[in-house]
């Protein structure tokens, strides 16, 4: 073989990823055209780039390690393959230098990423009684979070300490790898994986956050909870959710109420519907009873000859609207209770009852102008 790469980069034939890429920063820096801008020294520095893409590659490596050389001359074209580093077929070699190493050319425009992102929005889930959707209340809500660390109040380094510009992406946050396809070379550029895109890194790191800007605790916070809400309503609080990493600013918190069930009322929007069950002589005679609402106690008064599904409705005895003022209403649903069970005295008393109204009839026959539905629809037939 022509060139050796491990002999370019200095290194042994089983020398790791990590061994193979110090050795080529080491080197790159040294060779860099910005530091030496003699002519040999350049072509050095292309000879130990183009050696680095071949063993930091795995496929190009294995290539390279069973005897071919990937960037052989396929013919009549330059060292570097078809097109060479400065041919027709691929990028500039300038370009590629300045895009890797910083300089105004491809790529640059990009720059490190911003190392203070925003936080994470958390939603807290608030159980509640009917009585706090419909009225609203004040609640102390608990929940885990980010908050600033107090010890390096964002900065992520131990005191004294600073963030370091990145050695490998010199301070840029990307780094950019020339590749070869069949349309010749081709530059990719992508975040510096030694900064994560920032272009700094910390060498000192704060203890108590480990260089996060940020930790972890439990907060208790009042929170306003309006009148009228109801199962499922999420109230976001902005600004008061998680701290972002290096000290960004806060998300946002959504809570979302969660209505447990009431063991009277069943909540419809606004309204509140529940059902009450009555004795048939109190449905027939009429009657006064107490009822316990959400304001307190009410007297109700049952009309004479009240049937089952009768309604009664207190207004704005329901929840507070929510974006609205005044309130729902309280549906009260009759349910007359016939008795299943008689003893003989009883039984006697509703005969009577039944003759006195003129009520008793055949066992299994209607009168015509007494019976059901179907009966009145035979005789509306039968007078034709």
């Amino acid at each position: 073989m022509a060139r050796d790469y491990y002999e370019i980069l200095g290194v042994r034939r089983d020398a790791s990823k990590d061994e193979i890429k110090k050795a080529y920063r080491r080197l790159a820096r040294e060779l860099h055209p910005d530091v030496n801008p003699d002519p040999a020294t350049q072509d050095r520095f292309k000879e130990v780039t183009q050696a680095y893409e071949v063993l930091s590659d795995d496929s190009k490596r294995r290539m390279f390690d069973m005897g071919a050389d990937p960037f052989a001359p396929s013919g009549g074209g330059g060292g570097a393959g078809a097109g060479g580093f400065g041919g027709a077929g691929g990028f500039p070699f300038d370009d590629i230098m300045n895009a890797f190493f910083g300089g105004g050319q491809p790529g640059a425009g990009r720059g490190p990423h911003d190392r203070v992102r925003r936080g994470r929005s958390i939603k807290v889930r608030i159980e509640m009684d009917l009585s706090e959707t419909a009225f609203g209340v004040t609640k102390d809500v608990t929940f885990p979070t980010a908050v600033l660390c107090n010890t390096c109040q964002g900065e992520g380094t131990a005191k004294g300490a600073h963030r370091q510009t990145c050695d490998m992406c010199q301070g840029r946050g990307e780094v950019s790898q020339v590749a070869r396809s069949f349309l010749g070379q081709v530059m990719t550029t992508r975040p510096c994986p030694q900064c994560s895109g920032q272009g700094t890194t910390i060498t000192d790191p704060c203890a108590d956050c480990a260089g996060e800007g940020r930790v972890r605790e439990k907060v208790t916070r009042k929170v306003q909870i309006p009148a009228g809400v109801e199962d499922g309503t999420q109230i976001q609080l902005a600004g008061e959710g998680e701290v972002g990493p290096n000290g960004g600013p806060r998300g946002d918190i959504f809570l979302e109420i969660v209505q447990r069930p009431h063991p009277t009322f069943e909540r419809r929007g606004d309204d509140l519907h529940c059902t009450i069950t009555v004795p048939m002589t109190a449905a027939a005679l009429g009657a006064s009873f107490t009822f316990e609402t959400l304001d307190g106690t009410e007297e109700i008064d049952l009309r004479p000859g009240t049937g089952s599904g009768h309604v009664i409705t207190l207004s704005g005895r329901g929840t507070r609207h929510l974006d609205a003022s005044g309130r729902g209403d309280l549906m009260i649903q009759v349910d007359v209770e016939t008795p299943a069970k008689l003893d003989e005295e009883q039984e006697a008393l509703l005969r009577k009852f039944s003759e006195l109204r003129g009520e008793t009839q055949p066992p299994g026959k209607f009168s015509p102008g007494h019976g059901g539905l179907f009966s009145r629809l035979r005789d509306a037939f039968s007078a034709r």
